[in-house]
């Protein structure tokens, strides 16, 4: 593994000259002033268009040729299943003829890769190189292979057993793992594109492995929500099947031997006191805590950590235009240290779990606009590392403008991954329109989600003329909270049922380390507008307008003293009409709370003008 580990610290080092220009945009945007103005400026700098060196290279000409389809019992959501497309057997697989299309526009100094209308089977990872735009024309469908073996071929890093992957970042936390669908290091200039939402790309994550197995969404794992309305189940899990969220023999029974620096007292902090920590899941962030490097974080074939769909890593001046992407096996966008990417005019269709729409990370310079999200998560998610992988820095001058959120858990969310902080969002003109809000609810709009392991500061965000004409899903989804918490367990709907939910506390049960308050402030909301709808005879637009719930101080469970613990701040709500929850005796609800000021707010048709604040 040596030379493994030599070769992730120099891809690792590449990346390096990102850091000081993060810091320096960081600086920059201290000064004072209108933050619409601010917004105003990246929104001009992002909308220069990327040029490439005009020559089509397509994909036919290397010998790439399309598939037939046959029908297949697969799920299409959570809950649901249905016959659809997928290749047919034996179907001729593209990954080399797209591959050897990239390589020889790249070799010539740029160009446009272009795939035709058509199905095209892929049984490997395409992966974008700089000046190289990668186009779908319309009715061009890639159908990507749903077996995860496939994407443990063609990484950099030969792990043995575990197969050849790819560095990556799965929620927070660094590690090699199996390749994305798409997939990009430290590259420049560079496009994915589609004619229009005919240009598809299919992860197949509710394809089953063999018929009637599990697929790609199975590796979920158990569902934890208490009271959903919907994703009630994880496709295809049973009881005590591998997942990302079962125990796994294959992690050792300790971190010694890995972490040998360790005291036994640290050991203990991380491990917890049964054997959750050695689930996958809970696997990776303990090594990140136990300061690991990333050559020994190894996953990929033995282990189930769904990769991102489309992943780019380190990488500046990238456009995302015009597609569609379904049936991710994860997130469906995750561009981590990245800066200059405008993602314009795409479908994040996915209703699988855990398929957020976009989630940037670490990134400075985002242009999110025009596209439409129907999601399985979060709609969009703003992220900044976790436990100790904050390297990257925070993610930052952040816009996001006339885009649809449809069914999701969150439609603008921030965290619950911001160890590195998230600073200088904004968000406008937006339409949560929650047409599925019947069985599939919109589970909150704006959404901020952080606890004691996360950490992390979030300030200077802002959210204006945001319109949601069928609310959010108006009964509530609860927490578990810790023993011996303040806050009863299932009695705070920070999991959905409010406009506007800050939840310092998020999972807590999740985390064996909480050693890191949180810092939430500088919130500023105006001119948000929620109709009501009526189900089973009950007419509302959420189950409550606000729930704000700050940093529990009685989670910290590191050594003494105590680092400060600090109530949510200046946080203004102003000229809103939030509908009538459902929750009418209590709109609101505050915990840790130093400050929130409303002005011309109505809730109920009663309005309110007047600064609310709770203590811990």
């Amino acid at each position: 593994m040596a030379s493994l580990q030599r070769r992730s610290l120099v891809k690792a080092a590449s990346v390096a000259p990102l850091a000081s220009a993060f810091g320096a945009a960081a600086f920059a945007n201290r000064i004072p002033g209108d933050p619409w103005i601010q917004a105003q400026a990246i929104i001009d700098r992002l909308s220069r268009p990327l040029s490439f060196r005009r020559q089509d290279f397509d994909v036919t000409a290397f010998g790439a040729r399309t598939c037939s389809l046959v029908k297949v019992q697969a799920f299409i959501s959570h809950d649901d299943q249905g016959l659809i497309d997928t290749q047919a057997p034996d179907s001729f697989d593209c990954y080399e003829a797209f591959a050897k299309s990239m390589a020889a526009c790249s070799k010539a100094g740029g160009g446009r890769v272009v795939i035709p209308s058509g199905n095209w089977f892929c049984a490997g990872p395409i992966v974008l190189l700089s000046n190289v735009h990668l186009h779908l024309m319309a009715g061009a469908r890639i159908y990507f292979s749903n077996q995860p073996a496939d994407y443990a071929r063609y990484g950099d890093f030969d792990c043995g057993t575990n197969g050849k992957l790819m560095r990556t970042r799965w929620q927070g936390n660094d590690c090699l793992n199996f390749a994305s669908m798409i997939y990009a290091f430290c590259q420049d200039n560079i496009a994915l594109t589609g004619e229009d939402w005919t240009s598809v790309l299919d992860g197949q994550g509710g394809v089953p492995f063999e018929d009637g197995g599990p697929c790609w969404w199975t590796w979920k794992g158990r569902n934890k929500t208490v009271n959903p309305v919907s994703q009630s189940k994880t496709p295809g899990y049973r009881a005590g099947e591998p997942s990302g969220a079962t125990f796994n023999p294959d992690n050792p029974e300790s971190l010694a031997a890995l972490a040998p620096d360790l005291s036994e007292a640290e050991r203990a902090l991380i491990q917890g006191h049964d054997e959750r920590w050695r689930t996958d899941e809970q696997f990776l962030p303990a090594l990140s805590e136990a300061g690991v490097t990333i050559s020994q974080r190894v996953f990929g074939l033995g282990h189930y950590l769904r990769p991102s769909m489309i992943h780019l890593i380190g990488c500046t001046n990238v456009l995302l235009e015009g597609y569609q992407v379904t049936n991710t096996p994860f997130w469906q966008h995750h561009p981590v240290h990245c800066r200059n990417i405008v993602i314009r005019n795409v479908h994040a269709n996915s209703l699988g779990p855990n398929n957020d729409g976009f989630d940037p990370e670490a990134c400075d310079q985002v242009l999110i606009e025009q596209c439409t999200f129907d999601t399985g998560d979060d709609c969009i998610a703003i992220k900044a590392g976790k436990d100790l992988d904050t390297q990257y820095g925070p993610s930052q001058n952040i816009v996001i403008q006339h885009c649809t959120m449809q069914s999701g858990h969150g439609a603008v969310t921030l965290g619950s991954e911001m160890a590195g902080g998230i600073q200088n969002v904004y968000a406008q003109h937006l339409r949560l329109q929650n047409i599925h809000w019947e069985t599939n609810p919109l589970n909150t709009a704006i959404r901020i989600k952080t606890n004691m392991n996360r950490g992390g500061w979030l300030r200077n965000f802002h959210l204006r003329h945001i319109s949601i004409p069928n609310g959010v899903q108006t009964s509530p989804s609860f927490y578990a909270s810790l023993p011996g918490s303040p806050i009863h367990s299932r009695t705070v709907a920070t999991a959905a049922g409010a406009i506007i939910t800050f939840d310092c506390d998020y999972s807590p049960l999740n985390d064996n380390v909480r050693t890191r308050p949180p810092q939430v402030s500088q919130v500023h909301v105006s001119n948000v507008t929620v109709g009501n709808v009526t189900k089973e005879g009950k007419t509302a637009s959420c189950h409550q307008a606000v729930v704000m719930l700050g940093p529990v101080a009685s989670d910290y469970n590191g050594s003494a003293p105590v680092p400060s613990v600090m109530p949510v701040s200046d946080v203004t709500i102003t000229d809103c009409d939030f509908g009538a929850p459902a929750n009418a005796a209590q709109p609101f609800y505050l915990y840790n709370v130093a400050g929130l000021t409303l002005r011309n707010v109505s809730v109920g048709g009663k309005v309110y003008n007047a600064t609310l604040a709770a203590p811990a």
